[in-house]
């Protein structure tokens, strides 16, 4: 995956993730209210009788100084199911380079067969098979378009695929852990410094391995 990519993947991952969580937690919780008396007086003999109400069930929140951040390079390369995902493509993409060196190979040889023939061949005949080497050399072209943009397209849907289970899981991750907000430390330098007793890459990363292989 070249560095452009990558800096995609870290952009993406980073906004989605910060989306997720600010969404999740940003919003106030409401505060429990505790146990409730009620003092009920009774007209027969004045006597006071205490009825107890019971305190709403506690929501679990996020522990507002929790903060944590992973590093999105480490987090890829080391998340398998990124590591299968790249495999699948990569054979696929070795069928698209078959692809195209036989459409290389094929516009090759019909030049080469041209030179041998064109002394023998008169004006007419040379005019005509250099318009047919022109449409065939045209035809090659389009479709090597055609599969640079399907190697492009597989390669996106891929990508946002892996993303999308990522995101799933470090937002799973993060709410089982109380976590306040999970940011992405990316090289194009979202974020600029972290200590590391934050930085929880390589705990999301066996979660996500963990998951990824009971999946399987």
């Amino acid at each position: 995956m070249n560095n452009p990519l990558r800096l995609v993947i870290d952009a993406v991952l980073a906004i989605a993730i910060l989306v997720l969580f600010y969404l999740h937690f940003a919003t106030p919780k409401a505060a429990v209210p505790a146990a409730q008396t009620v003092m009920v007086k009774e007209a027969a003999d004045s006597t006071a009788e205490v009825a107890t109400v019971a305190p709403a069930p506690v929501v679990a929140v996020a522990d507002t100084n929790k903060v944590a951040y992973v590093e999105s390079g480490k987090l890829l390369d080391g998340y398998k199911g990124m590591q299968a995902a790249r495999t699948a493509f990569e054979a696929k993409a070795k069928g698209w380079e078959q692809q195209n060196n036989s459409l290389i190979r094929g516009f090759q040889t019909a030049v080469q067969q041209y030179q041998k023939q064109a002394e023998s061949l008169t004006p007419e005949q040379r005019a005509a098979t250099e318009q047919k080497l022109q449409a065939q050399q045209q035809q090659a072209g389009q479709a090597q378009e055609k599969l640079q943009r399907q190697a492009q397209e597989e390669e996106a849907k891929m990508t946002q695929q892996v993303l999308e289970r990522i995101n799933k899981q470090v937002e799973k991750y993060g709410k089982a852990n109380g976590y306040k907000l999970i940011l992405i430390a990316a090289p194009s330098g979202t974020i600029a410094y972290g200590r590391k007793d934050i930085d929880i890459t390589t705990r999301v990363l066996k979660h996500l391995n963990d998951e990824y292989s009971a999946r399987k």
